[in-house]
């Protein structure tokens, strides 16, 4: 097969980007770093790189329904869920997701990404706007671009600053009367750990009559009472909650009144377009609920191990937040640095990502902790005296 005479310089560009990426230590490359058994005299692995804060992927109560759902109903949905895919599970789980969430309908896609690229890029229509905390997860970010290009405007803020919002809110509320005014916020922000004043924000949408949506990525099965999420009053109008994280599987759920979640069903392109969750994945997330709800003290543990590390990494000079959450960063500046420690890190049995921009913000790179409940306190012990070993540069 002959190439396009036009594949050297596009392949040439692509090159020189990804040469000014490692340059600037910013180049991405996936490292396979299988389980290792333990070992006399070489100690345990452990891993904090990943968001299973409840150790359920591998929970034999989800293997368990994955296999049976599987062996019932096949390993695909055969279609999208308004042509032949849905099908009873299907119905099932978000009716039961709905009533987890104390909403009214609920309404599964294949990913959290997808959930918040449907909800944003479908509700916020021509003249409408979007404003988003500039923290907020990339996929937040990506449907009200979505939107912007059909017409929508977007604007950020600074992350938690509520004057700034708003005066965006009241702006376009003098420009734009009767133009739809979404406020889209993370509850527990990926990156930093802390979790949004969902109160202020909530006084904000009443104030310029706005709509509150409100990513429960990092919180659903996590915090609240029963694990529903921050959102603990029942304040956001939409939510979306991702099984990727705390349920241990894969999947996005929006819920909300019953009303938006039928007109998602009209005209959100994301759940229109693609194939239906498979009955494995369903499966996974209801049998994840199961857990959540059977077994709060992994929701214990899981918050008094994520206050002990906070403690020990304060004790090693770091400036850790006091948040109530999982995430656990360790700010060191240069992406350079971040790589270091990293390393520093895994060197002594320690698995742990550098995050760097833009990912980040420039010059506020760092290593992300994810923090799980099956870590014991001596895994806290030796986490803290590995950082507190760390070579740091003068003034750090």
């Amino acid at each position: 097969m002959t190439r396009p005479p036009h594949a050297p310089s596009w392949l040439e560009r692509i090159d020189r980007d990804l040469a000014r990426r490692a340059e600037a230590s910013l180049r991405r490359q996936w490292r396979v770093v299988p389980e290792e058994p333990e070992q006399p005299g070489r100690p345990r692995l452990i891993r904090l790189a990943d968001n299973d804060y409840l150790r359920l992927r591998r929970h034999p109560h989800l293997i368990a329904g994955v296999c049976e759902a599987a062996k019932r109903a096949g390993a695909g949905s055969g279609s999208s869920r308004l042509v032949d895919g849905t099908s009873e599970a299907h119905v099932a789980l978000e009716a039961r997701f709905a009533r987890f969430k104390h909403a009214q309908a609920a309404l599964l896609f294949p990913t959290g990404y997808m959930a918040n690229i449907a909800l944003v890029s479908t509700l916020a229509q021509e003249g409408d706007l979007v404003v988003l905390d500039k923290h907020s997860h990339a996929s937040l970010i990506d449907g009200a671009r979505l939107a912007s290009a059909q017409g929508a405007m977007m604007r950020t803020y600074p992350h938690g600053r509520m004057d700034r919002l708003a005066s965006l809110l009241e702006s376009h509320r003098r420009d734009r009367p009767g133009r739809l005014r979404l406020i889209v916020t993370d509850s527990v922000f990926s990156m930093d750990g802390d979790v949004a004043d969902l109160d202020a924000l909530a006084a904000l949408r009443d104030e310029h009559e706005a709509v509150l949506i409100v990513d429960e990525a990092h919180a659903t099965g996590v915090l609240g009472p029963g694990g529903r999420g921050a959102d603990v009053k029942g304040l956001a109008d939409a939510t979306v909650s991702t099984a990727s994280k705390a349920l241990g599987s894969l999947g996005g759920l929006v819920t909300g009144p019953r009303l938006l979640i039928e007109w998602l069903i009209n005209a959100a392109r994301p759940f229109l377009f693609t194939t239906a969750p498979p009955p494995a994945q369903v499966a996974a997330i209801d049998a994840a609920l199961d857990l959540v709800e059977s077994e709060p003290q992994r929701r214990e543990r899981l918050a008094s191990i994520a206050a002990a590390l906070r403690a020990r990494l304060r004790e090693a000079g770091f400036d850790v937040r006091d948040d109530p959450t999982p995430i656990v960063p360790i700010i060191v500046g240069a992406s350079e640095q971040a790589l270091a420690l990293a390393d520093h890190l895994r060197a002594h049995g320690i698995l742990a990502p550098a995050i760097r921009p833009p990912t980040v913000a420039p010059n506020a790179a760092r290593v992300r902790l994810s923090v799980h409940c099956e870590l014991t306190d001596e895994d806290v012990d030796r986490i803290g005296a590995t950082v507190r070993s760390f070579p740091r540069s003068p003034g750090e």
